[in-house]
């Protein structure tokens, strides 16, 4: 049995419906730190609010699909209560919960009683959670992972400044769900089928905070994509991906901002911090565009550091500063920029990545070298392959992105992190001589474009077959 759908063009019709709806804003047994959600018209098994497609997020609610999501809710007689609905979607649809900042245990139950599925969740900005869940018919998956979720505050009545990328300066409305109000999470695939959704806080997590610039960002849309926007895929609990990596950065202008004050005061013992700087570190004119003009802290020509002295010593005085704390600094290289036309990677960073090498060692701490996994990965993909892992030569798509970051995780077995005790099963080896998957393989499906939007990315090759 089929419920009505709310349609992604008629925001007024759904708001109507949710007005009407009036349900209450949780159920009873949801506390401030625990939260479970049941999907579909079935009946809700005890301690679940339920969820139709009708309830659009507001903050009156606390929770809701995003506007413009087409959802579904399909019931299943005779089947457990807990898995007797579930919700699915065209293309992909998000679900918003109005949550406190810090970690949250998520666990999704995934299936249909009566059919197959396949799920693909990310988290807050596109950060990949699950890969793909495939269940058969009458099958029922239950999958756990770790989000991370911050706000923009510092100290009470002090907030971080965000750029133009995250905030709109006129109506101070965020404009990215990284640092919004609440937990969203990101459904999508062939057939996405989501029983239910049931988010704890904890306390315990072991954190991973990324900080650089917008080769590591979480990029807000297709076709761009970094490595860790990938991260989460790889590891399962208790590890939480934090990435403070924001566009524009140097290693001068992220501690300038706050921003490495923010991590300092998020990050606890036995945190890692991975940094990866280097592609905006060498410039020294012109101006970081994510800043109103008159702001001298998005000027190049003032934060801008030579690679041999000041880039050198602040990657090492900042790896002390978090093994100070008791956190574990990993410092990682910035990876290569490559000629789209030819798939030759470049050598337009410099002695940028033997620096960042080099800060490793004078801090004594552990490093990744990504550039040189990923000259290889370039290389061994060829002239053909090579460029359909990059937008523009220098910022990764999706596909880039998800190879890189099992560059990363190998960098972390080969660093003997204690990291690794928590790879999820499947991450398998990675070879960035013979990289896996290969641009026909990967199938991580890629959020749409907006009706009428223009190409974000130049004319590349076509996909060999």
């Amino acid at each position: 049995m089929k419920i009505s759908l709310f349609d992604h063009r008629g925001f007024a019709i759904a708001a109507m419906v949710m007005a009407l709806d009036a349900a209450p804003a949780f159920a009873a047994e949801t506390t401030a730190s625990h939260y479970r959600f049941s999907f579909g018209p079935a009946a809700v098994a005890p301690g679940y609010t339920a969820v139709t497609p009708a309830m659009v997020y507001s903050k009156e609610r606390g929770y809701g699909f995003e506007p413009g999501a087409k959802v579904e809710a399909v019931a299943r007689d005779g089947a457990d209560p807990l898995h007797a609905g579930f919700v699915t979607g065209e293309s992909y649809f998000r679900f918003s919960v109005a949550v406190p900042a810090g970690n949250y245990r998520v666990t999704v139950v995934l299936g249909d009683a009566k059919g197959e599925s396949t799920t693909t969740v990310k988290a807050e900005t596109r950060r990949l959670a699950l890969e793909r869940i495939h269940t058969g018919a009458g099958e029922f998956t239950t999958r756990t992972f770790i989000v991370n979720m911050r706000t923009p505050e510092l100290s009470p009545g002090n907030v971080l400044k965000l750029d133009s990328r995250e905030i709109d300066a006129r109506t101070h409305e965020i404009l990215t769900p990284t640092w919004d109000d609440k937990l969203t999470l990101q459904f999508s695939d062939a057939k996405p089928a989501v029983c239910a959704v049931e988010l704890e806080k904890v306390d315990n997590a072991i954190t991973v905070f990324v900080i650089g610039d917008s080769t590591v960002t979480d990029q807000v849309g297709e076709p761009f994509g970094t490595w860790a926007q990938m991260l989460p895929r790889w590891f399962k609990p208790p590890v939480a991906i934090a990435n403070h990596a924001e566009s524009g950065e140097t290693m001068k202008a992220f501690r300038m901002e706050n921003r490495w004050f923010k991590v300092m005061s998020e990050m606890k013992p036995g945190d890692y911090v991975f940094m990866q700087f280097g592609h905006n570190d060498p410039k020294t004119t012109g101006h970081n565009r994510m800043w109103p003009v008159e702001d001298t802290m998005g000027d190049w020509a003032n934060t801008g550091v030579d690679a041999n002295t000041d880039y050198k010593w602040l990657l090492a005085s900042y790896a002390v500063e978090v093994k100070r704390r008791g956190g574990i600094p990993v410092i990682v290289s910035p990876m290569t920029r490559i000629n789209l036309t030819t798939g030759v990677p470049t050598d337009s960073l410099g002695e940028y990545p033997q620096a960042a090498m080099a800060a490793a060692k004078l801090a004594g701490v552990a490093s990744i070298d990504l550039y040189a996994m990923s000259v290889d990965v370039a290389t061994s993909l060829g002239p053909k392959l090579a460029p359909l892992c990059s937008v523009d030569g220098t910022h990764s798509d999706t596909y880039g992105g998800y190879l890189l970051s099992r560059c990363i995780v190998e960098g972390i077995r080969q660093a003997k992190l204690g990291l690794a005790d928590y790879l999820v099963d499947d991450a398998g080896t990675f070879d960035p001589k013979h990289p896996q998957p290969l641009p026909a393989d990967f199938k991580v499906p890629l959020e749409p474009r907006p009706a009428g939007a223009a190409p974000a990315q130049p004319a590349r090759p076509p996909k060999s077959p």
